[in-house]
């Protein structure tokens, strides 16, 4: 071979050589990259399946700040119950539902419980709740009836530990005011549900006189 194609060929080798060293380094320069991005993908992919499996829309198995807790008593009674939450949220309870609707002064637990038993969702609010709130209640049960058996109960209730209470049988919720927006989201969830056993059971034709 003479010395020109010599040269020719150590020129081709030493190109091919510097062009798989750029290759290398390229490589060297995208891998943190690359492995950024798939770290990124996979905490994404948990993410998603995470929020699929707890959730906390409304559609969601999960609300925060939601108690859920068995009540396995369903007896009816004649008299007064000791109940294990307050406001109750299910239990021993009358034999006689309370109507579902809105009223302007405390109603019995007894009958309201099994009102809960039937599928409905009780609403509760301290009495000195401003009367600009309780209107704004009174307008959101209104407004989220289900069905003529409408499965939503507000009233008026002493003690209860925080501004406002959802309740249903084995399910509560402690809301900050009237205007929390769980409140729906509790109700979206439960109202006319089977969690009371009884689901479909009529909150009318019982004792109470509703305002609204």
């Amino acid at each position: 071979m003479s010395k020109s194609g010599r040269r020719n060929q150590q020129a081709v080798a030493r190109h091919q050589a510097a062009v798989k060293a750029q290759q290398a380094a390229r490589r060297r320069r995208m891998k943190p990259w690359l492995i950024g991005v798939g770290v990124v993908a996979l905490v994404a992919i948990i993410t998603i399946v995470a929020v699929s499996v707890t959730g906390t829309s409304s559609n969601g198995s999960t609300i925060p700040g939601l108690s859920t807790f068995a009540e396995n008593d369903h007896q009816h009674v004649t008299t007064t119950v000791t109940y294990d939450h307050n406001p109750p949220a299910g239990g021993a309870h009358d034999a006689t539902p309370l109507n579902c609707g809105i009223y302007a002064s405390a109603v019995r637990n007894e009958n309201a419980v099994h009102s809960m038993e039937h599928g409905s969702v009780w609403i509760t609010y301290r009495p000195n709740l401003p009367s600009s709130d309780v209107l704004y209640l009174r307008t959101f049960v209104q407004d989220h009836y289900d069905g003529t058996q409408r499965y939503l109960v507000l009233s008026p209730y002493p003690g209860i530990p925080s501004a406002v209470v959802a309740s249903t049988w084995g399910a509560q919720i402690k809301l900050t005011g009237a205007h929390d927006p769980r409140l729906l989201e509790f109700v979206n969830k439960y109202i006319g549900g089977g969690q009371g056993g009884e689901k479909g059971a009529e909150c009318t034709g019982g004792i109470g006189a509703p305002i609204g």
